[in-house]
């Protein structure tokens, strides 16, 4: 074995590549081929989409274990912990079965140079497998059709709200994007999307490979009734559904979406019970993530997108506060800083921009030439860090505020540490 402990293979692996990002199959699959790396599970699905990704993975594991199924589940990135990326029946894979995994990898892949990304994947679909359980669910990383999640063929490939995001990789508009993200779908099998208002691109792709398409609003409804809520599927209906747990209304479009899923892919996972407490159990770190911090409320959301921004305002523009919004705001180059900005203007009372020190992060100084916050419009304040803006922001609030930190899994992850007064980092 390379290394004894997991952070020095992270460390290694960050510095393998050239390049970070590295969209295709071929390497990966030719190392998959040599491990002879088998399914990841008797029924797999696969998740993609701009926004909802996390919370379809979330409710779907939660409704299966809640029918007492043992599931597999892969995500990325992770806040905390990089074990947060694989659980099994609801709990992370140990440091040892990773370091055992990417052990296995590079004896395999001889002279084949593989990214952070593709590493991580191999590693998940083999823990997984290892640990003999009914489903697996993983979550695409990005895109789709290249996409190392895309090595495995799914049963249902379900797919989230579409938006515009990483144009450099994807394309520039959303049937662009769509055509991407819709290469997780396989011929005979079921595809899925969420959107309620899908691109063309998706049924184009559902026709030419010959996947069994069910599109929101036409195959499947969800109607809300005062507190409760039913859905409607090709031959069922399920009344008396539980809001989500995860708040929002774009909820209910990705909890239909999983119920959709979860009857294509045809096991005795949709019974009414497991349902109602799957939705009412559904946690997600990261995602309006609420928490108490002195006289304040502190709210933590990965939003980095226009389209999870847009979410994010309308939630708390529907749960107001009795003080202010102090916001706590830092994001990466590659975003659309004021756009997300503009969008959260007319929810947020005060400012707190910190600079991002990671890759594509952008520094105090760069994010206050990209925003020009000031004049009548925002009160704002300038940090070098997300730390000491989260401090500062901690400081200002007083009883009845909440503080909105929002802008990157980075972002949430520096504040996190900061509340739990740790020093752990994040890796994506």
């Amino acid at each position: 074995m390379r290394f004894d402990r997991l952070q020095d293979w992270l460390d290694w692996q960050s510095g393998l590549h050239l390049a970070e990002i590295d969209l295709g199959l071929e390497r990966i699959g030719a190392v998959a081929a040599r491990m002879s790396l088998p399914r990841p599970a008797p029924r797999v699905v696969t998740v993609a989409g701009t926004n909802g990704k996390g919370s379809s993975v979330a409710m779907l594991e939660a409704i299966l274990l809640a029918a007492g199924r043992c599931v597999g589940v892969y995500t990325s990135p992770h806040l905390l912990r990089y074990t947060e990326r694989v659980r099994i029946s609801g709990r992370e894979a140990m440091e040892e079965d990773f370091c055992a995994s990417f052990a296995r990898i590079d004896e395999a892949r001889e002279d084949i140079s593989l990214t952070y990304f593709e590493f991580g994947t191999l590693a998940a679909i083999d823990i997984i497998a290892a640990a003999g359980v009914d489903v697996a669910i993983l979550e695409v990383g990005l895109g789709g059709r290249l996409d190392a999640v895309n090595l495995i063929d799914a049963d249902v490939a379900l797919i989230t709200a579409l938006d515009i995001d990483h144009c450099d990789w994807l394309g520039p508009d959303r049937e662009t994007i769509a055509r991407e993200k819709a290469g997780i779908m396989r011929a005979g099998a079921a595809a899925v999307c969420a959107d309620p208002a899908p691109p063309r691109a998706i049924a184009e792709k559902a026709a030419s490979v010959g996947a069994r398409l069910y599109q929101a609003g036409r195959d499947f409804h969800f109607e809300c009734r005062g507190a409760s809520w039913s859905w409607t599927g090709a031959d069922r209906t399920i009344d008396d559904l539980p809001a989500p747990a995860l708040p929002g209304a774009h909820q209910y479009y990705n909890a239909a979406g999983v119920l959709m899923a979860l009857s294509a892919l045809d096991i005795e996972a949709c019974d009414p019970g497991a349902i109602r407490t799957g939705l009412q159990n559904c946690r997600i770190p990261g995602r309006f993530q609420r928490m108490r911090h002195g006289v304040a409320e502190v709210i933590l959301d990965v939003c980095h997108n226009p389209q999870a921004v847009r979410a994010l305002a309308e939630v708390l523009d529907q749960t107001p506060c009795g003080g202010r919004t102090l916001a706590v705001f830092g994001m990466l180059a590659d975003k659309d800083v004021g756009l997300a900005a503009d969008i959260m203007s007319g929810v947020v009372d005060v400012w707190y921009c910190g600079g991002l020190d990671v890759a594509r992060g952008l520094s105090r100084d760069a994010l206050r030439a990209r925003l020009s916050l000031g004049g009548d419009l925002f009160e704002a304040h300038w940090h070098d860090s997300i730390g000491q803006a989260l401090h500062r922001a901690l400081s200002d609030a007083e009883a009845g505020d909440r503080v909105v930190v929002l802008g990157s899994f980075y972002t949430v992850a520096e504040a996190l540490e900061v509340l739990a007064g740790g020093s752990e980092s994040n890796a994506s």
